[in-house]
């Protein structure tokens, strides 16, 4: 279900979304096609052209030391391409790591895949968590996207459920 409004209530205008979705990897119940355009188009704010690539850990790893110096995999990584006018970007989703997550926090599978792929979409557009304001933000945006597609609050813990 994709979101119906943009932030407080103002209607979101209607983007355009190029989508390149690549399986590098296999795993169960992988997300459709279908669910990751409205994902991304869910925390989209921009025209963009938009890569997801579902990944191994050991790509995952690879990428996470080439380009941010540490060595393991981690659940999301985003890559921008600022020198393309259009607003353009790779998005990598690690399926072991997010499937781990998913079954250690306790949490719907299909709503983490989306709540990272939120993170990584607003990550393309400049967003941070760094600094602690600037996570405030992010996650407050995230939240209201996620719940928006009708998921549980991602940052609750499995006590406030």
């Amino acid at each position: 279900m994709a979101r119906a409004g943009g932030r407080f209530g103002h209607p979101k205008p209607r983007l355009r979304l190029v989508l390149t979705v690549q399986y590098a990897a296999e795993g169960d119940g992988l997300p459709t096609r279908s669910q990751l355009r409205a994902w991304v188009k869910s925390a989209l704010q921009h025209d963009a052209d938009v890569t997801v690539r579902l990944v191994s850990a050991e790509e995952s790893r690879t990428l996470n030391r080439q380009y941010r110096g540490k060595d393991h995999a981690t659940n999301v990584l985003t890559f921008t391409y600022p020198e393309i006018d259009l607003l353009s970007g790779d998005i990598a989703l690690c399926i072991p790591v997010i499937e781990r997550e998913a079954r250690e926090q306790h949490k719907n599978r299909e709503a983490h895949y989306a709540h990272l792929v939120v993170h990584g979409v607003l990550h393309l557009q400049g967003y941070d968590h760094e600094k602690a304001a600037d996570a405030q933000v992010m996650e407050m945006l995230e939240t209201e996207i996620v719940t928006g597609l009708g998921y549980a609050a991602p940052y609750e813990s499995k006590d406030e459920r």
